[in-house]
């Protein structure tokens, strides 16, 4: 007879209905919110800084990041009525309360990426789990 299961981790607090949980998960744990957030800090500013300060982020995607950061309340967006066009973005006090740990996941990918990098070529190199062991017994064996 199976018995059953019980959820465990952090999961098994949640209601069961957790969906939108996991939106939230997605939109602050993507790498363009993670930058966006650290970019910005306590300062406002200008689509155009933040285009500059985020190596590699596509128009498109700073766009529908700011887009979607602002409609969840983490970001506002303030345009003025000049010419040319001048568009501001700064963090609310809801995106505020998430910064500590952007930052300490920005910092802790900073820390480590020389060893993640090695971790991925010895991947490349030997494989691993039931993969990297045929591998390595055929390479024995023959």
């Amino acid at each position: 007879m199976a018995t059953e299961r019980k959820a465990v981790g952090p999961c098994a607090m949640w209601p069961e209905d957790s969906a939108f949980i996991r939106e939230v998960l997605d939109r602050i744990g993507d790498k363009w919110t993670v930058l966006v957030l650290s970019t910005l800090g306590e300062r406002t500013l200008r689509y155009s800084d933040l285009m500059a300060s985020i190596p590699g982020v596509s128009q498109r995607m700073l766009t529908v990041t700011l887009k979607a950061l602002e409609r969840d309340g983490l970001v506002e967006r303030r345009a003025y009525a000049e010419v040319p066009p001048r568009v501001e973005y700064r963090v609310t006090p809801l995106g505020r309360s998430l910064q500590q740990a952007v930052l300490q996941l920005s910092q802790w990918a900073v820390e480590n990426h020389a060893t993640v990098a090695a971790n991925r070529a010895l991947h490349e190199r030997i494989g691993v789990g039931r993969a990297g062991s045929r591998a390595e017994t055929s390479a024995s064996v023959g």
